[in-house]
């Protein structure tokens, strides 16, 4: 059986079964801020409560852009308690990024960490509310619209994932499902994953609140004081991403001693790893110099998030993601086209059933991944558009292949999509923002792979007559705009740009032409784009 709760039927659900179940086990740490079920329960009613007070009703939203913390996890799930339906927001975002999701999702409320007005005019308070009045009555709906994560679409604006408190516990459910489950009662489990990204969210602190374990939060990832912070409290299970295990790496090579690194995983059980591809030779480190095997997954936001991990075939090897978790249906498609390809997922043309060792198909064909499941979201806001099709299968836009033994491999990701850290980066929108600098005459930003943050952004820019602007500049101006991992890591300036017969800027074309060979000139902005 599962290790989670199966008889919850929303995500604020959990924490009163836990405070049902065992009150007075510890919910949540963060420093020396120690609270067990029971008060993380009556925290979330304070804050339901204080929401309704400020006249905000059933499925209206809220945005969240809190560090990771407990007054976060206070906000959010208070918010669901009150029937509201929350959108977490990136903290490193300017004011135009959030006034957009303000605006799409139409909030009416953000919750940040300063008393203002938001962009748009919406009113933003320090930190949850809270009332000791009676707070709304437990809503007990699944279908009912809990998040919007707002993530890529194809047109270069962040799109709010419509994700229902049924898709969440579905996720929770399909991934404790896996024998051994990663999150166990009675864990201690690493939240330093961003809880505004919905693998952070639901994919860790979901799995803590449905098995009744404990949080550990950490609100601002410094290497050294998460290792020694890991050791101290006897963390379990590590829920990660590629960055973390490079930066806890380094920080054994800076201190000439593996001793710190291999006390702080001495406890765990689990660590796993998502978000982005984790290099071969940081997945043999930690193995050889942490003693700990990490577990790859692959999962999409619009999936809540986990589809499918080496967990589940047992067979641990870097460069894989294992097979999909129990409950979740995964075909490899030849649909010849990403994410705009289709509509119809369900065609017949190389269809490869993933698992079946008797299927048509030859071990390493490679074909579009294809899903179906309890798990997936109700399209994109605010009227489902691009959701699953009506037999209920999503296009990821990610092509992958199954080798001769039957286990999944990514081969590339969405078409023009580059991830940093995990995290999205959108290139038409950072196009946008660089053309707006008057010496810049076109510009196409594309992805180029980086150990560190699994890719960066690179920026092919074409200066208007007479112009000597440089990376410095173009930096400046795009930071002003753009969080600090959207900004371009390298500037490369060019003659000119291939185009399409309609026109517009090939991307792809840049990327088989070869940047250096195109570049007029290539200047790097150390350290640029790798902040979440």
């Amino acid at each position: 059986m599962p290790a989670g709760r199966s008889d919850v039927r929303t995500f604020d659900g959990l924490v009163r079964a836990a405070a049902t179940a065992s009150g007075s086990a510890p919910a949540l740490v963060q420093g020396e801020r120690r609270l067990s079920w029971t008060e993380l329960d009556a925290a979330v009613d304070r804050a339901a409560a204080g929401y309704a007070a400020r006249g905000l009703t059933a499925g209206e939203r809220v945005a969240v852009q809190l560090p990771n913390g407990v007054d976060w996890v206070v906000a959010v799930v208070g918010a669901l308690r009150a029937g509201l339906v929350v959108v977490p927001v990136n903290t490193a975002y300017t004011d135009p990024e959030l006034e957009h999701l303000l605006g799409d999702s139409g909030a009416r409320l953000l919750v940040g960490t300063t008393e203002r007005t938001a962009p748009g005019g919406v009113p933003a308070l320090a930190g949850p509310p809270a009332s000791d009045d009676a707070p709304p009555a437990d809503r007990d709906d699944p279908s009912a619209l809990a998040v919007l994560c707002y993530t890529s679409g194809t047109t270069g604006r962040p799109r709010g994932a419509m994700l229902t408190h049924a898709a969440l516990l579905a996720n929770q459910q399909q991934v404790l499902s896996v024998q051994p489950a990663p999150v166990r009662p009675g864990d201690v489990v690493l939240l330093v994953l961003p809880l505004f990204h919905v693998y952070g969210l639901n994919g860790a602190l979901g799995l803590v609140a449905a098995t009744g374990a404990c949080g550990v939060l950490v609100d601002s990832f410094d290497p050294v004081a998460t290792l020694e912070l890991m050791a101290r409290e006897g963390v379990s299970a590590v829920p990660g991403a590629p960055p973390m295990y490079q930066a806890w790496l380094a920080a054994a090579d800076a201190a000439g001693s593996d001793t710190a690194l291999r006390r702080a995983f001495a406890a765990v059980h689990t660590a796993s790893c998502g978000a982005a591809p984790l290099p071969a030779r940081i997945w043999t480190a930690m193995r050889d110099r942490a003693a700990v095997t990490v577990w790859m997954g692959y999962g999409l936001t619009e999936a809540a998030p986990v589809l499918a991990t080496t967990l589940v075939t047992g067979r641990a090897e870097p460069e894989c993601i294992g097979a999909p978790l129990p409950g979740v249906e995964l075909v490899l498609r030849d649909t010849a086209g990403g994410p705009g390809a289709g509509p119809d997922p369900g065609s017949k043309v190389r269809e490869d059933v993933f698992g079946d060792p008797f299927g048509d198909d030859p071990a390493d064909a490679a074909g579009e991944v294809c899903v179906r499941g309890a798990n997936l979201f109700s399209g994109y806001w605010p009227d489902g558009a691009d959701g699953p099709d009506a037999e209920g299968w999503l296009l990821t836009g990610d092509i992958a292949y199954r080798d001769a033994v039957g286990d999944l491999h990514l081969v590339d990701r969405r078409r023009d999509l580059v991830l940093v850290r995990g995290f999205n980066v959108y290139p038409g929108e950072v196009e946008r923002v660089l053309e707006e600098h008057p010496e810049v005459a076109e510009a196409a930003v594309v992805g180029m792979p980086d150990d560190r943050t699994g890719e960066s952004v690179r920026a092919v820019v074409v200066r208007t007559s007479g112009s000597t602007v440089d990376a410095d500049a173009l930096r400046a101006h795009a930071a002003r705009s753009l969080a600090r991992f959207k900004v371009p890591a390298t500037f490369t300036f060019v003659a000119q740009l291939p185009h399409s017969l309609t026109g517009k800027v090939s991307r792809a074309r840049l990327r088989e032409l070869g940047l250096d060979r195109m570049a007029a000139e290539t200047e790097t902005v150390e350290g640029v784009g790798e902040g979440a």
